[in-house]
C-alpha cells in the first residue's frame, strides 16, 4: 500500500510541476505564453539571473515588444511564406540531429576520440580520386589501382617514389610533400582516414580506405605523445609565388629588421599593428586561433614546429619561411590535454559534426526498432523491385508506377511503410547509386530508405517526446519571423525612405555634429632624427608625401608611415590636446613615436551634412519608426501580464 501511495504521490507532484510550468505568464492578442517559455528565454539572456521585481519588470518590457512583433508577423501570414518555412525546416533538421543518435554509443565514440587526442600520428598517403556516387565499375577500377600501388610498396618500392611517380597519387600536394601529411590527431582528418591511421601499426601500410575523396592507402611513419594546444601570435611579411627574387629578398630583410627590433625591446603588438600583412590577425595583436591537440586547426608544418619549439610564454622565434611569407612567432600560451570531463562537451559537439555520428545513428535506429515494435515484411514484398529495375533507372526515367502493389515492407508502431512509399523514394533518388545489378541496387536503396523513414518518424515526434526541443523550435520560429517582419517594417523601410530620412534629419540636424577637425597629412616617424628630417623636407612646398616616404624608407620600411585624412582632433589620441596650427607643425613625441603634421585646414565643429551623417540618421530613424510601430501594435494586440506568475519565477 505504501508503494502505491508513493507512486500516486509522485505522479501527482509531476503533474503539479507540469501544470505550474505551463501556467500562463502573459497573453498577447488572446494567445497564451507559458511560464516555461518565458523562463527559458529569460535564462538564456541572463546568465546571472535575478528574480527581483525590478529585474523581471525590465525584462518583461523587452519580452512584450518581442512577442508583439511576432504576433503581428503571424497575423500577416509570415509563417506561411515558403522561403521562411524552408528556412525553419532547415534549422529543424540541424536541431533534431543531436536527438537522433544513440547516447551510449555516442559516449563510447567520445571516449575513443579523447584517447586518440593523447597521441599524434604521422602518416603519408596515396590517393586515387573517386566521386562519392561513382559507378560500381569505376569504383572497382579505383580500388584495383590503389591495391596495385600497395602491392608495389609491399614488394619493396619506396612509398614516396610510388606516390610521386607516374600513375601514383592524385593528391595535388604530392609534388610538394611526397604524400607526407605530417603529424595529426583526432578530428583533423576525415573520420575513415583517422580510423585507418590509428589502427595501422608504425611502419605498416594500411588496407585501402574509402573516404569522400576516393581510395587511400596510408603508411604510418611515426607516433608521439600529443604536444598540447598552442596559442600563438605572429607578424607576417607576405610573399607570393609571383614574387621576383628581389621582392623575396626585400620581404626577408623586412622580417629580419622587425625581429631585430623585438630583440631590442620594441613592443610586439605595436609591430604587428604597424607591419604585419595578416589582416585577419593584426587587429588582435597577431593572435591566431589555438592549434594542436584538441583543435581542428592545423598550421603549416614549418610554422607548427617553430611554435612548439618555443619553451616559455612570451618567447618569440626568428623569422621562419612558409609558402605564405616570413613569420615571427610569439608563444602566448600552451596547455596540455585537458581532462576528459573538461573536454567532454566540446568533444560531444565535434562527434555530432563528423562521420562518427553516422555510427551512433545506426545504433539509434536499432533501438527505435525495438521501441516501436518493428516488423520486417520484405521477404516477399521486396522481390517485385528486383524485376522492376532496368536501364531506365540510371537515366532517371524510371517511374514508381511500375510497382503495382502496395503491401507493407515494414511495420513500425502499427504503421505500414509500403511498396509505393519505397517506389517513390527510388524514383527520386536514382542519381545516388552506382550502376550495379538490380538486386544489389535495391538492397542498398532499401536500407537507405528504411533508415531514413525510421528517423523521419522519430523526428516528427520530437516535440511530443522532448519539451526542450519544442521550446527550441518555438524560439527559432519566433526569431525567423521577428527578423523578417523587422526587415520589412523598420530596417528596409528606413533605408529606402529617402524623403522620410531627410525630413527626420531636418528636424534633428543638431544631433549630428562634427567635432573640430584637422585636414592633415600625418607623418608617423620611428625616432626623433627621422622626424627632424621630415620636418626639414616639408619646408620645400613642392615635395610630395610619396617622395618623402621613398627617401626616408630607402633603407628600412619601418622608418616612416604616412596618413592623409580629416581627423577629429579630440578623438585622435596623437592629436588630442596639442596646439595645432595650419601648415607644418613642429615634431613631437607621443607614446614612443614621433609625429610631424602638415595641416591644410583646421575645421571648426559644426553640423554634419546629410550624406556625412546618413548612417547615424538611418539608425535613429529606424528607432523612431520602430517606436511608432510598437505603439500601433500594442493597441492591435492587447497584452495582459499575469504578475502573480511572473513574480513567482525563481521560487521553489
Amino acid at each position: 500500500m505504501k508503494s502505491i501511495f508513493v507512486t500516486i504521490a509522485s505522479v501527482f507532484l509531476a503533474g503539479l510541476m507540469f501544470a505550474q510550468e505551463n501556467q500562463s505568464v502573459m497573453e498577447v492578442g488572446g494567445k497564451q505564453i507559458s511560464k516555461a517559455e518565458f523562463l527559458q528565454i529569460y535564462l538564456k539572456n541572463n546568465p546571472d539571473p535575478k528574480y527581483d521585481k525590478a529585474s523581471l519588470d525590465e525584462y518583461m518590457e523587452l519580452f512584450k515588444k518581442f512577442k508583439l512583433k511576432v504576433a503581428e508577423a503571424e497575423l500577416l501570414g509570415y509563417d506561411t511564406i515558403p522561403k521562411l518555412k524552408r528556412e525553419l525546416e532547415g534549422y529543424r533538421k540541424s536541431l533534431a540531429a543531436p536527438y537522433l543518435v544513440d547516447n551510449e554509443k555516442n559516449e563510447e565514440m567520445i571516449k575513443i576520440a579523447y584517447e586518440r587526442l593523447k597521441k599524434e600520428i604521422r602518416a603519408s598517403h596515396i590517393l586515387i580520386r573517386l566521386e562519392e556516387n561513382a559507378s560500381s565499375a569505376d569504383t572497382l577500377i579505383a580500388y584495383n589501382k590503389v591495391l596495385a600501388l600497395k602491392k608495389r610498396i609491399e614488394n619493396g618500392e619506396d612509398f614516396k617514389s610510388v606516390a610521386i611517380g607516374a600513375g601514383g597519387s592524385d593528391d595535388p600536394s604530392v609534388a610538394q610533400n611526397g604524400g607526407d601529411l605530417g603529424y595529426f590527431t583526432a578530428f583533423q582528418m576525415v573520420f575513415p582516414f583517422e580510423e585507418a591511421a590509428y589502427n595501422t601499426p608504425v611502419g605498416k601500410v594500411s588496407n585501402p580506405v574509402r573516404t569522400r575523396f576516393g581510395y587511400h592507402i596510408l603508411k604510418v611513419v611515426g607516433e608521439r605523445p600529443a604536444r598540447g594546444t598552442m596559442t600563438a601570435a605572429h607578424i607576417m611579411i607576405a610573399i607570393s609565388k609571383e614574387d621576383t627574387p628581389e621582392q623575396l629578398e626585400d620581404a626577408r630583410k623586412k622580417a629580419q629588421e622587425i625581429y631585430d627590433k623585438i630583440k631590442k625591446g620594441d613592443d610586439f603588438e605595436k609591430l604587428v599593428s604597424s607591419f604585419s600583412d595578416d589582416f585577419n590577425s593584426n587587429e588582435k595583436g597577431g593572435v591566431l586561433p589555438p592549434f594542436g591537440s584538441g583543435t581542428t586547426t592545423r598550421m603549416l608544418p614549418e610554422f607548427e614546429e617553430t611554435a612548439f619549439a618555443l619553451k616559455n610564454d612570451g618567447d618569440y622565434s626568428e623569422p621562419v619561411k612558409t609558402q605564405y611569407g616570413y613569420h615571427i612567432i610569439k608563444r602566448i600560451s600552451w596547455k596540455d590535454i585537458a581532462s576528459y570531463e573538461a573536454m567532454k562537451k566540446d568533444l560531444q559537439n565535434k562527434v555530432k559534426r563528423d562521420d562518427r555520428s553516422k555510427k551512433t545513428q545506426d545504433y539509434y535506429v536499432i533501438k527505435l526498432k525495438k521501441e516501436y515494435n518493428y516488423a520486417n515484411k520484405t521477404k516477399k514484398t521486396l522481390k517485385p523491385f528486383y524485376a522492376a529495375i532496368d536501364s531506365t533507372y540510371f537515366m532517371g526515367t524510371w517511374k514508381a508506377e511500375k510497382i503495382k502493389s502496395d503491401k507493407a515492407l515494414f511495420v513500425m508502431n502499427g504503421i505500414n511503410f509500403t511498396q509505393k512509399n519505397f517506389a517513390q523514394y527510388l524514383e527520386k533518388n536514382y542519381a545516388s547509386v552506382s550502376k550495379t545489378n538490380s538486386k544489389d541496387l535495391i538492397n542498398v536503396q532499401y536500407a537507405n530508405w528504411e533508415k531514413a523513414e525510421i528517423l523521419a518518424y522519430e523526428e516528427a515526434n520530437l516535440e511530443k517526446k522532448h519539451p526542450d526541443f519544442k521550446a527550441l523550435m518555438q524560439e527559432y520560429h519566433d526569431g525567423i519571423l521577428l527578423y523578417e517582419v523587422m526587415t520589412d517594417k523598420v530596417w528596409n523601410k528606413a533605408s529606402k525612405d529617402t524623403a522620410g530620412l531627410k525630413i527626420f534629419y531636418n528636424n534633428n540636424g543638431n544631433k549630428y555634429q562634427w567635432k573640430g577637425r584637422a585636414n592633415a597629412v600625418v607623418y608617423e616617424c620611428l625616432n626623433r632624427d627621422i622626424a627632424n628630417n621630415v620636418e626639414a623636407m616639408l619646408k620645400n612646398d613642392t615635395i610630395t608625401s610619396k617622395e618623402i616616404l621613398d627617401k626616408i624608407n630607402a633603407k628600412s620600411e619601418l622608418n616612416l608611415r604616412v596618413r592623409n585624412n580629416k581627423f577629429e582632433i579630440s578623438e585622435t589620441p596623437y592629436l588630442k590636446d596639442k596646439e595645432l596650427k595650419k601648415g607644418v607643425n613642429k615634431a613631437y613625441e607621443f607614446e614612443g613615436k614621433f609625429y610631424v603634421l602638415k595641416i591644410e585646414e583646421l575645421i571648426p565643429s559644426g553640423n554634419k551634412s546629410f550624406d556625412e551623417a546618413k548612417g547615424a540618421i538611418t539608425a535613429d530613424y529606424q528607432n523612431y519608426l520602430e517606436k511608432i510601430w510598437l505603439d500601433e501594435l500594442s493597441k492591435k494586440h492587447p497584452i495582459i501580464v499575469n504578475e502573480a506568475v511572473l513574480y513567482s519565477l525563481g521560487q521553489k
